[in-house]
């Protein structure tokens, strides 16, 4: 299934003012997920071992942060159309006429080069390759092919949100290990429930977009059963830190009561009684479900940065 509109989504885009703004030009980088990739790369920095200069890590940072932008950028431009008809994306600079797809899209590939090449020479090649396998899989296999393709965009199309802490791990060690990987895995399955409890509340956004998810295709009851396993598979994977002696007692206090409460939400979601009752619980959950992740983020960078880790036994 796929979404093309060529003419009739063309015409609902405002005519291009002649260029934007500095705060346009900023609402094109995705400042909210854009943040969210700072704090998972930081923290994949922080979990990893090695040692480098605090301005190394601090430009490296920031290399990340520009080719998280990039890829929104680039997101950006090439969803113009079916940013014009969602409602909760219809403002956004291209489809409002603040800014072209050219200018975008010029932006875009500026910033993905400039900070690929900045994060290879500031730390290492193996950093600036994943960082530019993540742009690439954000901005074609994500934007350009799964997006419109399958209702499991988001589920494979989570590799790139989730890419952050390996990069972060690679800064520091110059090597791909364990904690990179682990991290990855958690936030690749937490983003399944997160997205699609958001997708069941703008499920008409979605379709008259054109766009394939999950509620969409295989309707309201399947959406349901499938977050409350991909949120099961997540709250257990998040005990693996602490199994690992990665994180400590702290870290496993948060993810147990964490998860109690992300299960709480999602079988409220499962045995809701009827699609208005889902989706109230849905938006629950897509709120949630950030304050779940900071907060398992959150606890391993105190422990590791601060010095307040009091391990667990470690299972292996």
């Amino acid at each position: 299934m796929s979404a093309a509109y060529d003419t009739s989504t063309a015409e609902t885009i405002a005519a291009p003012a002649i260029g934007g703004d500095v705060g346009d030009y900023f609402q094109l980088l995705k400042p909210r997920v854009m943040s969210l990739v700072i704090f998972t790369a930081l923290v994949g920095m922080v979990v990893a071992p090695g040692h480098i200069h605090p301005v190394i890590a601090a430009a490296s940072l920031l290399a990340i942060a520009v080719g998280a932008g990039a890829s929104g950028a680039l997101n950006m431009w090439y969803d113009a159309d079916i940013d014009a008809v969602m409602s909760r994306t219809a403002k956004r600079p291209i489809p409002a006429g603040r800014i072209t797809p050219q200018e975008a899209f010029a932006f875009g590939m500026a910033l993905s080069v400039g900070s690929v090449l900045m994060l290879g020479v500031v730390a290492n090649w193996l950093a600036a390759g994943l960082l530019a396998f993540t742009i690439f899989f954000y901005a074609v296999v994500y934007s350009l092919w799964l997006k419109r393709w399958t209702a499991q965009n988001i589920v494979i199309g989570g590799a790139a949100g989730a890419f952050p802490p390996v990069i972060g791990e690679a800064v520091m060690s110059g090597q791909i290990g364990w904690a990179g990987f682990v991290l990855f895995t958690i936030i690749f399955l937490w983003t399944p429930p997160h997205f699609w409890a958001l997708a069941m509340a703008k499920a008409k956004d979605y379709e008259r977009a054109g766009v394939p998810m999950m509620p969409n295709v295989a309707g309201d009851a399947s959406t349901r059963r499938q977050i409350m396993g991909y949120t099961i598979a997540l709250v257990l994977f998040a005990f693996v830190p602490a199994g690992m002696g990665m994180g400590g007692v702290a870290y496993a206090v948060v993810s147990a009561l964490g998860g109690l409460g992300m299960l709480g939400i999602a079988w409220r979601i499962l045995k809701a009684p009827d699609i208005e009752a889902s989706h109230k619980a849905g938006m629950q959950m897509f709120g949630f479900s950030i304050l779940y992740l900071f907060a398992l983020f959150s606890v391993l960078l105190a422990e590791h940065s601060l010095g307040l880790m009091w391990s667990l036994p470690t299972l292996w």
